[in-house]
């Protein structure tokens, strides 16, 4: 990676539109990958599918907050500020691919697209490199580990406002050396994400050994029953450990379903289907009978939703918007997400320096 210059340094930033060069076809890091890839508050990269580090150098002659997103309206960095001139490197890893959000979903487009946002952006710098995949070669305690996300709506990368997954907001919450492949996708179920080509069959050969599947199946499986969800999630576990991958089952988001009492203890609320399937409980007993490491996230929303009650509890999902009590806003998802984060750490299974706590 090229040192900073120090003409970059002393005046680059995005409230000063730069001139837009075509990026180099060299993926090594070297011209074409950098700045000269910026214009206003936008960036874009000509990069294959792949995964990628990125450093930014944020900051300018006056105070900034800077916050970066990228693909398909991922949160990629959190607001970061900076005092009047000085400046301040973070890092990330983000996953290119084709298509760029929902799997099932449009293209997008081609390339690293990243955006610039907070109430005063200023980029100094910018250097994207490849990644190294963990597993890839020997040795690489330094490797990039991938965090695969199997999951519907609630989870997916959304790709309009005001609308947005959890797994959309998780990549701000992890440091360079750990990338997010939202391979979530709307209206999916256990049935119908094992049997669609675009989706499991698509995500399992790309496991290395080390990477987390995350896997959260319920709202869709309404008329599923017990015994085909039960060999359902048992066969995606299965199916990831022959990669070499961790399985990590998530019980699923609740829907802000209150009775009159403020609790939540309501099969629509705890995804009770109409056979009588309790899912998340279904997934607690797989995960104890195959030794899988379990997010109960159905219990952590329940107790964060009814601590907030009925009023309070409508910022984090949809009711306001749209009068839908099952997604989350941007808010909702952010929230979500950090629960999702503290798991991940309280599990140990992604190390404290690869997270951001604060």
């Amino acid at each position: 990676m090229r040192r900073f210059t120090p003409a970059v340094l002393a005046a680059l930033t995005l409230t000063t539109a730069l001139t837009a060069v075509p990026a180099a076809q060299a993926h090594d890091g070297g011209p074409g990958l950098g700045i000269e890839n910026c214009a206003a508050t936008a960036c874009h990269f000509d990069v294959p599918p792949g995964t990628y580090d990125v450093t930014v150098l944020l900051g300018g002659e006056a105070a900034s907050s800077t916050a970066v997103s990228g693909e398909t309206r991922r949160s990629l960095l959190p607001e970061t500020a900076v005092p009047a001139g000085e400046r301040v490197a973070r890092s990330f890893t983000v996953n290119v691919r084709t298509p760029e959000g929902e799997p099932t979903g449009a293209d997008g487009t081609a390339g690293l697209d990243l955006v610039l946002g907070g109430s005063a952006p200023a980029l100094a710098d910018i250097r994207v490199t490849p990644a190294r995949l963990a597993g890839a070669s020997r040795g690489g305690t330094s490797a990039t580990r991938q965090i695969f996300l199997v999951g519907d709506s609630t989870v997916c990368d959304q790709p309009g406002d005001p609308y947005s997954g959890w797994g959309q907001q998780l990549p701000q919450y992890l440091r360079k050396g750990v990338s997010v492949a939202n391979y979530a996708d709307s209206g999916e179920s256990t049935v119908t994400y094992l049997g669609n080509p675009q989706l499991w069959a698509t995500v399992q050969p790309q496991i290395r050994r080390g990477d987390l599947v995350l896997i959260q199946l319920a709202h869709n499986d309404k008329t599923t029953d017990e015994a085909t969800y039960r060999a359902n999630l048992e066969a995606l576990v299965a199916g990831v450990r022959e990669k070499g991958g961790e399985p990590v089952l998530v019980t699923p988001i609740v829907r802000r379903w209150f009775n009159a009492d403020g609790t939540l203890n309501n099969g629509t609320a705890l995804l009770v289907n109409g056979l009588g399937v309790d899912h998340p409980a279904v997934i607690r007993e797989v995960a104890a009978a195959q030794d899988v490491p379990l997010i109960d996230l159905t219990a952590l929303t329940k107790a964060l939703v009814e601590s907030l009650g009925v009023e309070g509890s409508k910022a984090l999902y949809l009711y306001n918007e749209k009068r839908d009590n099952t997604h989350t806003s941007a808010y909702g998802a952010t929230v979500y997400a950090g629960l999702v984060r503290d798991a991940l750490l309280d599990l140990r299974l992604v190390p404290r320096g690869k997270v951001r706590v604060g």
